[in-house]
């Protein structure tokens, strides 16, 4: 063991981010070196904190050097229980020893993943009208009809970004709605998709096209909203609307390789998937022409298996990331390594504080984030503004409020 890189301590942080909270791994060496990850509980994942903590014994004491050594000997204890929140708990633990390790020896955490390769990401902007439309009360510029989405397709252009992902919306009444069944909003099981969920969705994307011009590439992001039946009938009512991808989570490797074949549409998703285990059998079956990979859940060098298991399909990956300014950095860093990337996920609608709850936000470039030499993930939040915003009880997915 390196003199001074033992693990020490590890630390839950959170603090509020409006509908959730942000959560943050603070993981201390005996040199007083501190590695960071960001996580998350909101997305469906109650009581990754828990787990976190519940696995520090078996962390503590050992040199932070050792990361796939600690990472195998989590995986091994809690093999019964691998996936979910045990995974997504792993995962954090792996990414502070990341930081840390590239933090003790002075080099960015993507000389760790095998180097730099890019400094420029390319990005598109995430969520584009979904904040908008759906939580007006965190990210203003509330957005009600379609002449706000044309406006916000010029918005995006004008800002410098060449794509935009947006997801489903219904017209109620003449006021625009988020459609996502498939997360209990509205309640219905069935996830059927009917012509009017058609019409009105293939009306905000040529609004959006309308707004944004041409050149901008449009993404769209189906979620676990249908079952195949409804993602064929959805891909091909808009064949001709020449779509960059369109994202489809579903459990079925097979059926998401007869969408792809009969949609003749770029097919991404495998999002919520956890280590070769569960995406080799999506790429056997030749279900994704773009595997997206969760490094917050699955931890960064695991993150690179996953990539160079997809390059060996020919297929190119794209990092998941919706959550705070850390993941959009940690994001960044595997992003500059792996080389078969396709683009980056970002959020550009952000929180009025996200800025300062960290030593440094991203910074975009005429549609591309730019990386530094930084140590390390190249920020790291700030405990005293993490304090001046305590977190909230009862957001993420599981708020009422967010529930019909």
């Amino acid at each position: 063991m390196i003199q001074g890189t033992s693990v020490e301590s590890i630390e839950a942080l959170r603090c509020d981010a409006g509908w959730r909270n942000y959560h943050y791994l603070k993981l201390t060496t005996a040199d007083g070196v501190v590695g960071w990850a960001e996580f998350d509980e909101g997305f469906g994942s109650p009581g990754v904190s828990y787990v976190i903590e519940s696995l520090a014994g078996m962390v503590i004491g050992r040199s932070a050097m050792n990361h796939e050594q600690i990472y195998q000997r989590l995986f091994a204890r809690t093999r019964p229980g691998s996936g979910g929140v045990v995974g997504q708990a792993i995962g954090a633990i792996e990414n502070a020893l990341l930081d840390a390790k590239a933090r003790t020896l002075g080099v960015p955490c993507y000389e760790l993943l095998g180097g730099q390769i890019r400094d420029r990401i390319r990005v598109y902007w995430s969520h584009c009208g979904t904040w908008r439309v759906n939580l007006p009360q965190h990210y203003g510029d509330p957005i009600t009809d379609l002449g706000g989405i044309r406006e916000l397709g010029a918005e995006v252009r004008e800002a410098g970004f060449t794509a935009l992902k947006t997801n489903i919306f219904r017209d109620h009444d003449g006021r625009l709605r988020g459609w996502i069944p498939g997360f209990g909003t509205p309640f219905e099981p069935g996830l059927n998709v009917e012509k009017q969920t058609i019409r009105d969705l293939r009306a905000v994307l040529e609004s959006f096209i309308e707004g944004a011009g041409p050149d901008i590439d449009i993404l769209l992001d189906l979620n676990f909203n249908a079952r195949t039946e409804g993602n064929l009938r959805i891909i091909r009512a808009l064949a001709d609307l020449d779509l960059f991808w369109v994202e489809i989570d579903t459990d079925s490797p097979d059926g998401l390789a007869l969408v792809r074949q009969e949609s003749g549409c770029p097919i991404s998703g495998g999002e919520t998937l956890f280590g070769n285990r569960q995406l080799l059998p999506y790429l056997q079956a030749g279900a994704l022409d773009v595997p997206i990979i969760d490094g917050i859940w699955n931890g960064f060098w695991q993150s690179m298996k996953m990539a160079a298991a997809a390059e060996g399909f020919q297929a190119s990956v794209a990092p998941h990331n919706f959550y705070g300014h850390l993941c959009t950095m940690m994001n960044a860093h595997f992003a500059a390594a792996v080389p078969n990337l396709r683009i980056m996920e970002t959020d550009i609608d952000r929180l009025p504080w996200d800025d300062d709850l960290v030593t440094n936000a991203p910074v975009f470039e005429d549609g591309h984030l730019i990386l530094g030499e930084e140590p390390g993930w190249g920020t790291q939040p700030i405990e005293e503004a993490l304090a001046a915003h305590p977190p909230q009880n009862g957001t993420g997915l599981l708020s009422a409020r967010r529930h019909d």
